[in-house]
């Protein structure tokens, strides 16, 4: 009689995987019905989420009323300025400060670090009424360089915090190399750093856009202006007293992820490598 030969270490038996499987495949089901479910209701019509279990009364009339008939464009633009003006600034301060306290030493580096992680942990709420005095006192209120200054004021802490990290994980001979080489300190850390920490650059880019790019709160209270309005405050005009215009409101959700999803699309080669160096190291 012979004996089953042993399974190979770290493999796993066919009811092992099949289960794992499930469990994968019921995790993606939960993760994707909400997207799919707000792509349906936008597909049909102004009043469709009334009856979401009927299958009928497909159109594209929520994209053609929102974009023809709305300032959705002109909010979108906003958001894209804003956004954009967030994430390169904010990234370029958090280079610089994770950078400086990575290979630097100079009197309070590890405070400034200590201060960075203290101020992750204000909530939003709390912040609004001394950034709102202080963006009236320098005349930035429903302004894109005070939306952008705000931003940057929450993710520059998080993207400094996680770029000293990633920069830790860079041997320090290369920038003994640029010195030798004739490159000034700036020199070292533009041409040389910033090239090999595109994967960290890469998530706080991403962390920077998205913060900006679905942020309400600071949005609602420093843009009063419809010109300047972002898609976060633009998309409140859809909510009256009686009623909600749910069926434009899943519309311009869909046109509104367009933009997040490419950057995810552009950066996610580079988000495990990012994430694992800038998370483990200290």
């Amino acid at each position: 009689m012979s004996t089953p030969k042993p399974r190979p270490r770290g493999t796993r038996s066919r009811g092992a995987s099949a289960a794992l499987h499930t469990v994968l495949i019921a995790a993606s089901a939960v993760s994707v019905f909400p997207v799919l479910f707000i792509v349906f209701l936008s597909l049909r019509g102004r009043d469709g989420w009334q009856e979401p279990t009927r299958f009928v009364g497909f159109g594209l009339s929520n994209y053609r009323h929102i974009l023809g008939e709305t300032k959705f464009l002109t909010w979108f633009g906003n958001s894209l300025v804003v956004a954009l003006g967030a994430t390169v600034i904010g990234v370029l301060i958090s280079a610089s400060a994770g950078y400086a306290v990575s290979r630097m030493r100079f009197p309070g580096h590890r405070p400034l670090m200590w201060t960075f992680l203290v101020v992750q942990m204000f909530p939003m709420a709390v912040l609004i009424v001394p950034l709102y005095n202080i963006l009236g006192q320098l005349e930035l209120l429903d302004s894109y360089g005070g939306l952008i200054l705000t931003y940057c004021s929450v993710s520059v802490p998080f993207c400094a915090w996680m770029l000293k990290g990633y920069f830790d994980s860079i041997p320090t001979e290369i920038d003994e190399a640029g010195r030798v080489d004739g490159l000034t300190p700036f020199g070292t850390f533009w041409r040389l750093i910033m090239p090999l920490a595109r994967p960290g650059l890469a998530v706080t880019g991403f962390y920077s856009f998205i913060t900006a790019w679905g942020e309400v709160a600071f949005a609602s209270q420093f843009m009063s202006s419809e010109e300047h309005y972002t898609l976060a405050v633009g998309l409140q005009t859809f909510v009256g007293q009686q009623k909600a215009e749910w069926g434009l409101m899943t519309a311009a959700a869909v046109l509104i992820t367009v933009p997040a999803g490419a950057i995810f699309f552009l950066a996610q080669r580079h988000l495990v490598a990012g994430l694992t160096a800038g998370g483990t190291k200290g």
